[in-house]
């Protein structure tokens, strides 16, 4: 499962999902709004996205997961819209047989994520001011600088 939403993730629904009785491990990572970033303190954080091509690169980095560990089941979804201190924004629950692939698995799939979905965040500080974020950019800037694309 898939999904791009401007509603509130229900993280335990979403972990419930993925159970199976051929799972021995379900592993479930949530990205949550945080108040302090690099020192500077944060009021709440506004995500847009492209949501055709979001969603592509999502089942892009799905069948990748899938291909590289025994994924019994997973689901991935990531919220847009302002989020306030504490809201999830990005929720990712994996099953596996064993422990060791579901963690790998999750670890992969907000890696990766973060480097390639067309997912932009907007910090909003305490201080009234805002910064747009995207933690591949500075990869990206360097290997266009490079060359390499």
């Amino acid at each position: 499962m898939i999904e791009i939403t401007r509603e509130i993730i229900d993280h335990a629904k979403l972990t419930d999902r993925v159970r199976s009785d051929q799972a021995g491990a379900v592993v479930t990572f949530l990205g949550t709004v945080r108040e302090f970033t690099d020192g500077k303190q944060s009021a709440s954080l506004e995500y847009e996205a492209y949501p055709e091509m979001a969603e592509l690169k999502l089942r892009e980095i799905e069948n990748e997961a899938r291909t590289r560990w025994p994924i019994i089941d997973m689901a991935l979804v990531h919220r847009v819209g302002h989020l306030e201190l504490g809201e999830v924004s990005v929720a990712i629950a994996v099953s596996c047989s064993h422990r060791s692939q579901a963690f790998e698995a999750c670890r992969f799939l907000i890696e990766q994520v973060k480097a390639i979905v067309p997912i932009w965040k907007r910090e909003n500080w305490a201080t009234g001011e805002s910064d747009w974020v995207h933690p591949g950019l500075d990869r990206i800037v360097t290997e266009i600088a490079a060359g390499e694309k």
